[in-house]
């Protein structure tokens, strides 16, 4: 009877590993013996990354951004208001906020919704910065005499 065989996660050389993430060969090395990565081996005793494990520790190291706060930005247009609609799917995501008397609508990622831990009733500020302003000129009124 033949052996059914379950995909075997993406391993990655350890200089690719390292590539990724940014760091040396050596430091990939100590966060093993220090147990914060799990390598495996090769048949010829190459170390080998798990795709997930470099997953992981990306994930950490955007988690644990210390990013400087914004305190200018060129973007004039901001909108403060209340999140009143969110729809996700499995990638995307439609975010309206009710900003005074506009609507505006936002379509980003679903990651983008979880990240930023959005709720419907929540305060959140809408920024636009456009590439291109559309002017409209309304039918004519009446001439004046």
């Amino acid at each position: 009877m033949a052996e059914s065989r379950q995909p075997r996660p993406a391993r990655l050389r350890v200089g690719q590993a390292a590539e990724m993430l940014q760091v040396s060969v050596e430091t990939l090395r100590r966060w093993e013996s220090e147990g914060r990565l799990r390598m495996t081996r090769s048949d010829g005793g190459q170390r080998l990354v798990a795709m997930d494990e470099v997953s992981r520790l990306l994930d950490e190291r955007r988690r644990a951004s210390t990013d400087r706060p914004i305190v200018a930005q060129s973007a004039r247009n901001r909108f403060p208001g209340i999140v009143t609609r969110i729809e996700v799917d499995r990638v995307a995501a439609v975010v309206e906020v009710m900003a005074g008397p506009h609507r505006m609508v936002s379509l980003m990622t679903a990651e983008a919704v979880a990240d930023l831990d959005l709720k419907v009733g929540d305060e959140a500020i809408c920024t636009v910065k456009a590439t291109n302003v559309i002017v409209e000129v309304p039918s004519a009124k009446e001439t004046r005499s």
